[in-house]
């Protein structure tokens, strides 16, 4: 190929190839000739060969040969040449290259050109590649351009001076009183490029924050003349005038606006003059209104003008465009809290957008319809949120369940009304809802005595329908199991009578332990059903001893483990299965628990809580002999004379405590020292009670909870105690603590203190919330009455 053909024929000859090895093979040969002509010193194509290298280096090929002869074609005084090198500076060379520093003289020779496109070329460089110590250098110039008259340099300037100030905050104070001035332009140029500074400046420093908000005035005079002016060919976008301008005006008085009575007042008749004239039925009216409404509800604002705003929005719902409905839910999800009344009025616009085709929109429909859930209108909303649950798509079934227990539990008019709604929620979606769904439904079952009856029946009849639905399979054989001499009277006067026999139930039962979609933790709340009927039903007794005792060889540990038990039960303690196997007394949820002893009294003091809050990494070798080295010496920590750290990561399985019956047969010992609090930050507690279990062994409970709004992922525990100690960590309930409170993590640490000595501890608490990995360090240096 020849070195000197044109860009057009290398453009047509690299397009032509058929292969990408024969574009290689061009792009080299035509690579190989400029970097021959770059060599020249009287080379005439200079422009010509660096527009060349340049369409290659958008192809993606290696270009950077080309930098030194862009700094050449910069300091040239031909226009053409020089166009050509700042275009190559910008797309080849950046701040963090040494070859940018050699422009810097030229740039400043060049803004001070008697030519307008030469300081132009100059300014757009500078504000594409400028470097921190370029900005220092060239700040004056450009304040002293922002004061030039001619309107096309002073735009250019303007944003200029926008990067010097992202680059160097300092410099910020520098351009403010030319920024003020600027608004005094009438080319929209001018004032598009003034509004921005002026807005960067406000976000970099308070303080010149508070120097702009006497321009609020100004900033109004400009929005009117913008909103009130005629047809205008030179601005008009769909019959908005220079809605570019507009929408950063909007912005910045939104910025001016917050937190100020006195600029929130002067601006509020112009927003009501947008949000009332401004054509809705354009795009281009809707991205101007959208900007009004979060500049209205971000200032303070009056009442009525809020109201305006959220009607606008739920205008945007009926929008076709489904970016348009998008965008007006998020913002109502933002104000929900705020002013509920006014998004109210939208509600059923907004449940209607439940049954949108698109993702995004129906997940946003589920957060704002489940946020509007109130006590007045629970019935309605949960008919609709139940409505939509059975049609949900897979990836909103956890959080649309989660969502509708949590408004059942805070709203539910009855305890009736809210333990059918958590179960037509477990008939419809059993497999999605959290671990927790089956502890607190038993709980509500449990305190709700009048419904025994009622609640026994209609999951019986679930029972019989449906055994895919593994929560509502183990609600329903615990209830069985309970309260099985109710089902079998047939004395509901809620339901219609069904005529059930022992027999029946058995064999439901039986169908559930035998199939194969039930979970061991399922079949453990069948087994535990059964042995509990043997005290409730009085025929059919050897019937039930048959079935339990087949499951003494289970190949799962759990379940033969509680055969076995239960065996035990028939054949040594006959005696006491009537008083073991009882109903289970109603339970507070807020009790703090009962002891058989004297409440011990100051349980844990000198509690230091680490606040440095560390980013979660690769932790060196060091820094792990920090946490063990309780006693402060880390020479015998490097010795390898500490206890390990051991990680929890497994869970336990859910339903556990419900199906240890025999618990009560162990030894009387000392009663459990009352939880404390050890932790408490970014919404998550951490408390910590411990029992003596004998002169050498404590059983330390560490249990997690989280009040915030947003679920608390990884949650992971790690303790170390002195060398003289011996530690386990049993498996944790779990690694998630969901929001709201609505359940805690458990963790049991086992201590053997064969020394008899002081016992210390440190605990390391690692989660993550809201995108942010966190962890803290606990140290408790003091157990009274263990020593």
């Amino acid at each position: 190929m020849s070195p000197s053909i044109p860009l057009q024929e290398m453009i047509r000859a690299i397009r032509s190839a058929r292969t990408q090895c024969e574009e290689r093979g061009v792009i080299q040969r035509e690579c190989a000739a400029i970097r021959a002509q770059f060599r020249q010193s009287d080379n005439d194509g200079r422009s010509h060969n660096l527009a060349k290298l340049l369409y290659v280096h958008m192809l993606g090929y290696p270009a950077h040969f080309g930098q030194m002869e862009c700094v050449r074609m910069i300091a040239s005084p031909r226009y053409s040449e020089k166009r050509v090198g700042y275009l190559g500076a910008m797309m080849l060379l950046d701040e963090k290259q040494d070859a940018s520093l050699l422009i810097t003289n030229s740039i400043k020779n060049d803004l001070s050109h008697s030519s307008q496109y030469v300081q132009s070329l100059a300014l757009c460089t500078l504000a594409c590649i400028g470097s921190a110590e370029m900005c220092k250098d060239l700040a004056p110039e450009i304040d002293r351009l922002l004061r030039a008259s001619n309107s096309y340099i002073k735009k250019k300037a303007a944003l200029c001076a926008i990067h010097i100030i992202r680059k160097v905050p300092d410099l910020g104070e520098l351009f403010a009183p030319t920024a003020r001035s600027l608004l005094a332009e009438k080319h929209h140029g001018v004032l598009h490029g003034a509004v921005v500074l002026i807005t960067v400046l406000c976000e970099c420093n308070p303080e010149t924050l508070e120097r702009f908000r006497k321009a609020v005035p100004d900033l109004v005079r400009i929005m009117k003349s913008l909103v009130t002016s005629g047809y205008s060919p030179e601005h008009d976008v769909a019959g908005i005038s220079d809605p570019f301008l507009q929408v950063r005006i909007l912005r910045l008085l939104r910025i001016l606006g917050r937190n100020s009575e006195s600029a929130s007042d002067t601006m509020n008749d112009l927003l009501a003059q947008v949000a009332t004239n401004t054509d809705s039925t354009k795009t281009v009216g809707n991205a101007v209104l959208y900007e009004t409404v979060l500049t209205v509800l971000d200032i303070k604002s009056e009442s009525g003008l809020r109201i305006l705003a959220v009607n606008i929005l739920g205008r945007f719902l009926l929008n076709n465009d489904r970016n348009i409905r998008y965008i007006a839910m998020t913002s109502l999800q933002k104000i929900v809290g705020t002013d509920n009344i006014a998004v109210q009025r939208h509600r059923g616009t907004i449940v209607d957008c439940l049954k949108d085709p698109d993702a995004s929109v129906k997940r946003r429909a589920l957060d704002l319809s489940l946020a509007l859930v109130s006590a007045s209108n629970i019935r309605s909303m949960m008919k609709e949120l139940l409505v939509f649950l059975s049609n949900c798509p897979p990836e909103l079934r956890a959080e649309a369940t989660s969502g509708i227990f949590h408004a059942a539990e805070k709203y539910a008019p009855s305890q009736r009304w809210h333990i059918d709604t958590i179960l037509h929620v477990l008939t419809t979606a059993g497999g999605d809802v959290r671990d927790e769904t089956v502890p607190n439904l038993i709980l509500l079952i449990t305190n709700a005595s009048e419904l025994h009856c009622y609640t026994v029946h209609k999951l019986y009849r679930a029972l019989l329908t449906d055994i895919s639905q593994q929560p509502l399979v183990q609600v329903a054989c615990w209830c069985i199991g309970e309260y099985g001499d109710l089902l079998l009277r047939g004395e509901c006067q809620e339901m219609e009578p069904i005529e059930v026999s022992a027999d029946s139930v058995l064999d439901a039962l039986e169908t559930v332990l035998q199939s194969h979609m039930s979970t061991p933790a399922t079949r453990g709340f069948a087994l535990t059903a059964t042995m509990k009927l043997s005290t409730r039903i009085n025929e059919n007794v050897d019937r039930i001893r048959s079935i339990v005792s087949i499951y003494g060889s289970c190949i799962d540990v759990e379940l033969q483990q509680r055969a076995v038990e239960y065996n035990a039960l028939f054949k040594k303690y006959d005696h006491m299965r009537a008083a073991v196997l009882e109903r289970m007394p109603v339970i507070d949820r807020n009790s703090p628990g009962h002891t058989n002893g004297d409440s011990m009294g100051d349980v844990i003091k000198e509690m230091e809580v680490d606040k440095g809050k560390q980013k979660l990494s690769q932790q060196p070798a060091n820094q792990v002999c920090d946490l063990l080295d309780l006693l402060g010496d880390s020479k015998e920590s490097d010795q390898g004379g500490t206890v390990p750290v051991q990680p929890i990561n497994t869970a336990k399985p859910v339903g556990g405590d419900l199906l240890d019956l025999l618990g009560g047969f162990e030894p009387t010992l000392p009663a459990p020292a009352p939880a404390v609090t050890v932790y408490e930050k970014n919404g998550v507690t951490l408390t910590l009670s411990y029992e003596k279990q004998s002169d050498a062994d404590v059983t330390v409970t560490l249990k997690g909870c989280n009040s915030s709004d947003s679920d608390v992922t990884s949650f992971t525990l790690q303790a170390a105690v002195p060398k003289s100690f011996h530690l386990h960590m049993k498996a944790p309930s779990g690694d998630t603590l969901p929001a709201r409170g609505l359940a805690h993590v458990t963790q049991v640490v086992l201590l053997n203190n064969p020394n008899k000595v002081n016992l210390k501890m440190r605990i390391r608490i690692s989660y993550s919330s809201q995108g942010s990995c966190i962890q803290d360090t606990v140290q408790i240096d003091s157990f009274p009455g263990l020593s």
